[in-house]
């Protein structure tokens, strides 16, 4: 049974996107920020790598850019204000609010005991599975609202994706835990 606080609950990923600007000359940023590389033969956007926040960011012509690596709230803000700051620094006119918002999270989990995938598969509702050993080690559960995708393994282990706010993978795991009280 999964606990009712999510002790074991740890953020592994914030990705978030959106728009700081009208539009950027990604050639003018790269040559003016150091830690921006752009190789448009590879790839349409700019890519900026910062330590502190470790957070990567792309960054495209069109004034988007999707921001990842992140670990929580703070992290965003603080990696978002630099990308700001670099961007004014290189000459773009960005926006005085960016239009910003998390567009996933993705959370590891421990239930703290053994799964046995095989049973979970004939228990649950097929439409929303799929589990195929041979090719991946995990079970893979789709839940319809919210519209989380838990990867289930054998060791208790779920990662949790699809969620825009923690709100959401918090609901995601008590359906989880109604939907393995009679697995487990």
């Amino acid at each position: 049974m999964i606990p009712a606080k999510y002790d074991s609950l740890k953020i592994e990923n914030i990705v978030a996107s959106g728009a700081v600007a009208d539009s950027i000359n990604l050639a003018e940023v790269a040559a003016r920020v150091s830690s921006c590389e752009l190789n448009t033969k590879r790839f349409p956007g700019a890519v900026l790598r910062m330590d502190e926040p470790k957070i990567a960011s792309l960054i495209f012509s069109s004034g988007k850019v999707v921001l990842t690596g992140i670990r929580n709230e703070e992290a965003l803000k603080t990696g978002l204000d630099r990308i700001i700051r670099e961007l004014k620094k290189a000459g773009v006119e960005t926006y005085e609010t960016p239009r910003i918002a998390v567009t996933n999270i993705v959370c590891s989990y421990d239930i703290g005991r053994n799964i046995n995938l095989n049973k979970l598969v004939i228990t649950l509702n097929l439409e929303n599975i799929e589990y195929e050993p041979e090719q991946f080690p995990g079970l893979v559960y789709r839940l319809g609202d919210p519209k989380i995708v838990a990867l289930l393994f054998s060791s208790g282990k779920i990662i949790l994706t699809g969620g825009k706010n923690l709100e959401d993978i918090r609901r995601g795991l008590d359906l989880l835990e109604q939907k393995l009280a009679n697995v487990l």
